[in-house]
């Protein structure tokens, strides 16, 4: 007899797709391929291993083309609104992922260096046809942009005004990509930048690209950063840190930002805590070691060493921007396709990554993801936060 439990096991093949098909039917996604964000099937294997794997076993049909669907972010989206992944939870992966964990760092030194190589230091090509002209791998601020390139540059001077960046200031990057902010800082603001990553790919072109600039670059883990400076930010690294390493974190920004300084943390989160990874999927082929915080957890980690001055959430503009970055990854997929890195010619890493940022979107369109920025300070702005008050400005001007 066939029940509502995920991992039950049907008597044939018929009940096997009658079941999935139920599930999906009852999040709002067509089986028949009807509207734009039904799922059309092509092998009949995929209703077994959606049921056998989860949301692991449904990227990993997506990538051998067991299914298609086109409109991957709607139905990403519907599915999440569900909570159909919460009906694996008595799946024997989905508990053992759980508690490995409970009971290990996917943190550390040497998981976080993982993550790093598998991801950021895929191919500095990748992300050159998928990006901006600056470089910028993190969610775009599409307030008055009309593309990315503008959403990006809207983004890092929105950041610089909230860091009250003056001419002189010591401004750390704290996981810095290809240096495009303390670029921009350094050229628009007059301020002389650090950068650290654990990426070597990243860190050798951020040296190309920021010749002649008062920017150094640190190939270095978080925790072994030392110095002092005015301003501390991290832009899409915080998800790499873990729950277990969210305070150490803070306390190394406490330790290494200035009395009276600014610390400025954009992050992805949760609207719920979790002890475990992201999306099984996801932690195996994209963003390994990787957990996405809630909100509970930061203020833990904030608890006692600083200020929150000021929150925003930024999670519509990162729909927006993924679906950007789709667009340029399809756009010039022929020519990475035909490059030197034969894993990209592949058409199952073509499918990879683009149900990579397509369910990403469908996320944030679902808002079970966040995108947060929050800006701290040691023992508080006195009179103020500068960019309170020069936000009052501008509302009182529109």
């Amino acid at each position: 007899m066939i029940t509502d439990t995920i991992g039950a096991a049907p008597r044939s093949a018929n009940a096997y797709e009658k079941l999935v098909r139920d599930i999906f039917a009852s999040a709002g996604i067509p089986s028949d391929g009807s509207t734009p964000h039904a799922i059309r099937v092509r092998n009949p294997a995929f209703y077994h291993r959606f049921l056998r794997d989860g949301t692991l076993g449904l990227g990993e049909t997506y990538m051998d083309a067991w299914w298609d669907c086109d409109d991957l972010p709607e139905m990403m989206a519907r599915f999440a609104k569900a909570g159909i992944s919460r009906r694996f939870r008595l799946n024997p992966r989905f508990i053992l992922n759980r508690f490995r964990a409970k009971l290990l760092n996917e943190g550390n030194v040497k998981n976080a260096l993982f993550g790093v190589r598998k991801h950021y230091d895929i191919g500095n090509d990748l992300f050159a046809e998928m990006l901006d002209p600056l470089m910028v791998y993190t969610c775009g601020y599409w307030n008055e942009a009309n593309n990315l390139a503008d959403a990006q540059v809207a983004k890092m001077e929105l950041i610089c005004r909230k860091l009250d960046l003056r001419p002189g200031m010591r401004v750390l990057d704290i996981g810095c990509g290809w240096g495009s902010l303390l670029k921009y800082a350094a050229q628009r603001y007059g301020i002389v930048g650090v950068g650290v990553s654990n990426s070597v790919q990243q860190l050798l072109l951020a040296r190309d690209l920021c010749t002649g600039l008062p920017i150094e670059f640190l190939e270095r883990d978080y925790r072994a950063i030392t110095g002092k400076f005015d301003r501390i930010l991290s832009v899409g690294m915080f998800e790499h840190v873990g729950y277990q390493n969210h305070r150490t974190y803070m306390e190394v920004v406490d330790r290494c930002l200035d009395e009276g300084g600014l610390s400025l943390l954009h992050t992805m989160g949760r609207t719920a805590s979790m002890t475990r990874g992201n999306d099984q999927w996801i932690t195996k082929y994209i963003f390994p070691n990787t957990q996405v915080p809630s909100l509970a957890q930061i203020g833990t980690a904030i608890d006692g060493l600083f200020v929150l001055e000021d929150v925003e959430n930024l999670s519509t503009d990162y729909e927006k921007t993924l679906l950007a970055w789709h667009e340029n990854f399809v756009q010039n997929w022929p020519r990475l396709a035909q490059g030197t890195r034969a894993s990209y010619g592949d058409e199952t890493f073509r499918r990879m990554w683009e149900y990579y940022l397509l369910i990403f979107a469908g996320w944030f369109r679902a808002r079970s993801l966040q995108l947060w920025q929050f800006v701290l300070s040691k023992g508080g702005c006195p009179g103020g936060y500068p960019w309170q008050k020069e936000r009052r400005v501008l509302w009182a001007r529109a």
